[in-house]
C-alpha cells in the first residue's frame, strides 16, 4: 500500500511516499481503509519537532480521517467491514497509524460511525478540531458536560478566530447547543466565514472599540470564552467576561505571553481551562464523539465554504504540500485524498 512517512523531523520536505505492508488489526483493533486524510497544526508540529519527543520508528503523519471498515480484529463489536467510520488520534501512541496511508489500524474505541448523508470530507474533518471545539464548550464549572439542543439556552459564547477550523466547529456547536454566538476576526473576509457558520454577532478584534461593540450585544458580559490566542486577547477576554465566567484556552497564537493580572482575575472569579485533547480522557473524546454525531445528524455540523470551512484537496502524494498549506496558515480545512470509495 501507498503511505507517507517521515524518519526524521524537520521541515515538509521529511515526508515520503512509500510503499508499506498492509497492517492487520489485532484484538480490539480495526482496520480502515483511508479515504481522506485530514491535517491539524498539531500534524505539523509533531513532524518539526516543535511537539512530541524524538522519533522512535518511521511514523505516518496525520490523526484525523474517514474511510471504510476493512477488517475487524478478534473482540470488536459494534463494527462490520464496510462501515463508514471517521477517526481520530489514529497516530496517537502509534507512530505507524496515521491516517496518511491507504490502510490503518486503530483501536476500535478510537472509530465512530459516520452519520448517513455525511460524506468523507466531513468525516476527515472533525476529529480534533470538533472534539476540541466540544470539550472548550463544555469546562464550565455550572456548564453541560455534553452538548445537544438547549444544552447552551441563555448563555453567550464568545469565539477568538471563529474562521479557523476549531472556531467554526466551536461557532457551529455552540450555536446548535442554543448560545448565542459571538465570533471574532480579522477582517471582512474571514468575518463572511465566521458568519457562514453561524455566528449571530461578529467583530473585527483590531477595531479599537472591539470590547465596546461585544459589551453592546452581551451587556452583562460573556459566559465562555473559546480562546485560540490567549496571550494576544487576554485584555480583550477581560473586558467582556462575566462574574464567574470561563476562558478554555486551546492555543496560544501569535505567542504573545499570557501574563494574569491576579487582582483583576480574582475580582472577576475568573475561570480558566487549558485544553488539549491527548491528556483529556477517552470518555470525554467519546462523549464529545457522541455529541458531534448528533449535531451531523441534526444538519447543524457542515463542511465547505457554505459552512464557513473553505477546503483545500491535496493528492497523497502531495502530502508535503498539505502540510506546508497548515503550517502557512491556510484558512479552511487542508484535506488529503488517498483513495476512492
Amino acid at each position: 500500500m501507498r503511505a507517507i512517512t517521515y524518519t526524521r523531523l524537520g521541515d515538509p520536505s521529511v515526508l515520503e511516499l512509500v510503499d508499506k505492508p498492509v497492517p492487520e488489526p489485532g484484538d480490539g483493533e480495526l482496520r480502515v481503509r483511508v479515504l481522506v486524510s485530514g491535517v491539524n497544526p498539531t500534524d505539523w508540529k509533531s513532524r518539526s519537532g516543535a511537539f512530541g519527543g524524538a522519533l522512535t520508528e518511521a511514523t505516518v503523519p496525520n490523526h484525523d480521517g474517514a474511510g471504510l471498515v476493512d477488517a475487524v480484529g478478534a473482540g470488536v463489536t459494534g463494527f462490520r467491514v464496510g462501515d463508514r467510520v471517521w477517526v481520530t488520534h489514529a497516530g496517537d501512541g502509534r507512530p505507524a497509524g496515521g491516517t496518511a496511508q491507504e490502510f490503518t489500524v486503530v483501536p476500535a474505541e478510537r472509530a465512530f460511525a459516520l452519520p448517513a448523508g455525511a460524506d468523507v470530507e466531513l468525516g476527515a474533518s472533525i476529529g480534533i478540531p470538533a472534539v476540541t471545539a466540544h470539550r472548550a464548550l463544555t469546562v464550565a464549572e455550572d456548564g453541560p458536560a455534553r452538548l445537544q439542543p438547549g444544552a447552551l439556552g441563555g448563555r453567550t459564547v464568545l469565539v477568538a478566530g471563529g474562521a479557523g477550523a476549531v472556531g467554526n466547529a466551536a461557532v457551529q456547536l455552540a450555536r446548535w447547543a442554543g448560545a448565542d454566538v459571538i465570533a471574532t476576526v480579522s477582517g471582512e473576509a474571514k468575518a463572511r466565514l465566521a458568519t457562514a457558520a453561524g455566528a449571530h454577532h461578529v467583530v473585527n478584534y483590531k477595531e479599537a472599540d472591539a470590547a465596546e461593540v461585544i459589551r453592546g450585544v452581551a451587556s452583562d458580559g460573556v459566559d465562555l470564552v473559546v480562546e485560540v490566542a490567549v496571550g494576544a486577547n487576554a485584555e480583550l477576554d477581560l473586558a467582556v467576561l462575566r462574574p464567574r465566567g470561563t476562558i478554555s484556552i486551546y492555543a496560544n497564537d501569535g505567542g504573545a505571553p499570557f501574563n494574569v493580572d491576579v487582582r483583576r482575575n480574582m475580582g472577576l472569579n475568573v475561570r480558566y481551562q487549558f485544553v488539549l485533547l491527548y491528556t483529556v480522557g477517552w470518555d470525554r473524546i467519546m462523549a464529545a464523539a457522541a455529541a458531534i454525531n448528533q449535531a451531523i445528524e441534526d444538519g447543524a455540523l457542515r463542511v465547505g465554504e457554505q459552512a464557513g470551512l473553505p477546503l483545500h484537496r491535496y493528492r497523497l502524494e502531495d502530502a508535503a504540500a498539505a502540510h506546508a498549506a497548515v503550517e502557512s496558515g491556510a484558512v479552511g480545512k487542508v484535506l488529503i485524498t488517498v483513495g476512492t470509495s
